[in-house]
């Protein structure tokens, strides 16, 4: 059974050897959109996230009695993702030439879709995969800076209005019908009416649940360590 990594915010619905150079600048408070719409506002925070070089997304939610963190450090090259669901932990970290995913026994297989078997194999190493493979695109794709593009909505169907508070932020909200495996939702993204039109935070809300996201340290210069390769295992030999 293979794995299937999902991106930072699809885990809303469901840190160790870090290097961080940041170069981080604050959101000044003034306008950035004349004239501003949906349309305005997502072109321009579309613009605004293209020039960035990484964020730092923290998503809290819950589903019932169970509570769930998503921490993620997004970066050009590298990336890193912990996801702690109850007592289920995952940890994924991508480089330019593997990504590598551990966790604990439940972790790997309620999280991950690992089998017994699989999950029995990996133990407390890391699943190692190496760039050119499917595995690997996944997860680099989801945790470096291209995935940015998808985390903004559609303007069809979607409203724009004016925070109520003194920051006079931009919101835009939407609603996302039932489906066979998750239950109608409204989204309310927040983005900020600084000089760099970037999102500060979404908050999604159902009827079995809900959470938070919040964006911070746009412009952050992501670094990971590889684990020892004494410490891994690879891909081909859990899954094959």
């Amino acid at each position: 059974m293979s794995f299937s990594p999902r991106s930072p915010l699809q885990l809303i619905t469901v840190a160790l050897g870090v290097t961080l150079v940041l170069a981080v600048t604050p959101i000044a408070a003034q306008a950035s959109v004349k004239n501003p719409t949906t349309k305005t506002v997502l072109k321009a925070a579309q613009k605004a996230m293209a020039k960035e070089s990484g964020v730092h997304i923290y998503v809290t939610s819950k589903t019932g009695t169970v509570k769930s963190v998503v921490v993620v450090d997004i970066g050009a090259t590298f990336g890193e993702e912990t996801i702690t669901s109850g007592k289920d932990r995952v940890k994924i970290i991508v480089t330019p030439t593997d990504a590598y995913l551990s966790g604990s026994v439940t972790g790997l297989t309620k999280i991950m879709g690992l089998t017994a078997a699989e999950q029995k194999k990996v133990g407390t190493l890391s699943v190692v995969m190496k760039a050119g493979t499917s595995p690997y695109t996944s997860f680099h794709t989801n945790l470096t800076t291209s995935v940015l593009s998808g985390i903004l909505p559609r303007a069809k169907g979607t409203k724009y209005k004016v925070s109520g508070d003194r920051a006079k932020d931009y919101q835009l909200s939407w609603k996302t019908a039932a489906s066979s495996t998750a239950s109608a939702t409204k989204s309310v993204l927040t983005i900020s009416s600084g000089s760099r039109t970037l999102p500060i935070k979404e908050v999604i809300s159902g009827t079995t649940g809900g959470g938070t996201t919040a964006f911070s340290k746009w412009g952050e210069h992501v670094h990971r360590y590889a684990p020892a390769v004494a410490d891994t295992i690879p891909y081909a030999t859990v899954i094959g």
